[in-house]
């Protein structure tokens, strides 16, 4: 049984990430250790940590860019050390921090990405983006002559052109103003809301995380250390905000692993 025949055969959605017992090793040294981490279909989850916690890592195990020295990830049914093409084209990630190729034009890397997605009808939908995410006005211009704020659009256009079920963001506002960041978040809730998308966002701004997601999963030393809604991680640390309780957990003051709310 292949495992896209999972729903069908069970009656249930099969998780949008499932990682099991997953470590990476680089060099003989772990960035992620016998991580366990379920999460399912159209919920927003958070994966927080400090500087070196495994994030990314996990990230990128996540999207088939790092295989796992031991354990197995699946994302959306597929096995990714075996059968990640099945899969790619219903997932999509967006970061600040990698740039498009600065000498094309934010058309012509839309145009590109759409291609390499398999995009149909990828005219129209490079202008729907366009339109929706306020493009215009410089969707003809060089992608390295952009601003900051201008540059993030256009990388969750990017993130956005297969309209996939699956989106990884990582620090999705990172660097921009108080006024960018909250657009930019405005479209990703819209999106969620309208597509019923799966998100796991990687993000240093708490405000950000208790806006947008359900669930959080802390991360230390490529271990989970808590893991529950923000209502719950408040109540259990005792805390009046997530930045207090992320304080906590990166000076070493969490406690044992419950199990998500």
């Amino acid at each position: 049984m292949q495992p896209d025949d999972l729903q069908s055969v069970t009656g249930r959605p099969v998780p949008a990430i499932a990682l099991t017992g997953v470590s990476k090793l680089f060099a003989g040294k772990a960035a992620v250790s016998d991580l366990s981490l379920t999460i399912p279909q159209g919920s927003v989850t958070g994966l927080l940590g400090g500087n070196g916690a495994g994030k990314t890592t996990t990230i990128g195990m996540i999207m088939g860019l790092v295989l796992p020295s031991s354990g197995s990830v699946r994302v959306l049914g597929a096995d990714m050390a075996r059968d990640r093409h099945k899969v790619l084209g219903r997932i999509n990630f967006e970061s600040p921090y990698v740039d498009l190729p600065h000498r094309l034009t934010v058309r012509q890397n839309l145009t590109v990405f759409a291609k390499l997605y398999g995009v149909p009808q990828a005219r129209d939908r490079i202008a729907a983006l366009v339109e929706d995410l306020a493009l215009g006005a410089f969707v003809d211009r060089a992608s390295g002559q952009l601003s900051a704020g201008q540059k993030t659009r256009v990388a969750l256009a990017k993130a956005l052109i297969n309209e996939p079920e699956l989106l990884l963001l990582d620090e999705p506002t990172a660097s921009l103003d108080p006024d960018t960041a909250d657009w930019i978040r405005a479209h990703i809730e819209a999106y969620r809301q309208r597509r019923g998308a799966t998100i796991l966002l990687a993000s240093h701004n708490m405000n950000e995380v208790e806006r947008l997601c359900d669930r959080i999963v802390f991360l230390q030393a490529g271990r989970i250390v808590a893991d529950g809604t923000p209502e719950a991680l408040l109540r259990r640390f005792g805390r009046n905000d997530l930045e207090a309780v992320f304080l906590d957990v990166v000076r070493g003051g969490a406690p044992q692993r419950d199990a998500a709310q």
